[in-house]
């Protein structure tokens, strides 16, 4: 299958500036060369530590960063090749569900206006249709027509959320990238936006790019993960696979910190030591080897590739230098 979204090398360092003349003194290494497809229908979860890079890694792919280098490449197009003019016809075909509703939609907007702005913006259809539209949308995700006339402070924060997911698939796009969209909700309302999100991915046939840092969530609505730490992906493969045959001890280590509903299971828990290296100076060689218990010379002098690791049809991929042999 011809992938929908491809991610080829992409760097997002932001200069740090220091002194009265604000002279550029290093970067930060966000986003510090990631290459990944993502197939037509799929989920792709992303998870890591805060500070890992998930979020510029989502902001960068919609273009709200421009790249230091690297390509973001949407069907054969190079979206951050493209002229503005030519990128707003573009972005109709991928749009973006942040993490904080709140933050994200303009309180001075009622719902009407907000689930409207899109189609004003790329001059789609008149009045009534719009209003018909908009009907449809709410219709959609679970909101009552009443919401219209009424603004984002007069709703909860997960009815905020269902408002963010009705104005990204508005004009029908193809590919969402979901930042963390069920983070700041409560468990039960979590999973009522969970099943929102699979539910809309199998009637409108669109793609997801799933960001979070809970890898229970991850699990349930992902087919595949990608693993990042410090700016790069250090694993990836289906969600299975990740699970219950990781490779890499980062993976290791964060798989064996998620609570087991079972009282009477026992699990053996992983204590990384030490804090994660600032991004404005990462360690030499694999970044994971100052808290890595299994590093040795090699793993301080070069970086991993990443690297596929087949298992029968499972293409599992994994940048550690003794991948798997722990």
């Amino acid at each position: 299958m011809e992938p929908i979204l491809k991610i080829e090398n992409l760097k997002m360092h932001f200069p740090v500036k220091k002194g009265v003349l604000r002279k550029t003194s290093g970067y930060v290494h966000a986003v510090d060369g990631v290459s990944f497809n993502v197939l037509k229908g799929e989920t792709l979860g992303i998870v890591g530590e805060s500070g890992c890079g998930k979020t510029t890694l989502g902001r960068t792919i919609m273009n709200l960063y421009i790249p230091t280098s690297g390509d973001v490449i949407f069907g054969d197009i190079p979206v951050n090749k493209t002229s503005h003019r030519d990128l707003l016809p573009l972005r109709r075909n991928f749009q973006m569900i942040f993490q904080d509703p709140f933050e994200s939609l303009n309180s001075r907007h009622t719902v009407r206006y907000i689930l409207e702005e899109p189609f004003l913006i790329h001059r789609i259809g008149d009045a009534q249709w719009r209003q018909q539209r908009i009907y449809e949308l709410l219709d959609r995700v679970g909101l009552p027509k009443n919401s219209l006339d009424r603004y984002p402070h007069e709703f909860s924060g997960g009815q905020r959320q269902r408002i963010g997911i009705a104005r990204a698939i508005a004009l029908n796009p193809m590919l969402l990238i979901c930042d963390e969209p069920v983070s700041a909700l409560d468990v039960s309302i979590q999973s009522q936006i969970l099943n929102l999100l699979m539910d809309l991915q199998n009637e409108l046939s669109l793609t997801y790019i799933f960001i979070s840092h809970d890898l229970t969530v991850v699990r349930h609505i992902s087919d595949r993960v990608a693993v990042m730490y410090l700016g790069r992906i250090v694993e990836m493969a289906d969600a299975d696979s990740i699970y219950t045959k990781p490779l890499h001890p980062y993976t290791k280590a964060l798989i064996s910190a998620i609570p087991e509903p079972d009282p009477a299971s026992v699990r053996e828990r992983i204590i990384l030591q030490g804090n994660v290296p600032s991004p404005v100076s990462p360690p030499p060689g694999c970044h994971f080897h100052p808290r890595c218990p299994m590093a040795r010379d090699v793993c301080r002098n070069t970086y991993p590739e990443l690297k596929e690791y087949n298992d029968g049809e499972i293409r599992h991929s994994a940048a550690c230098h003794f991948a798997g042999e722990y």
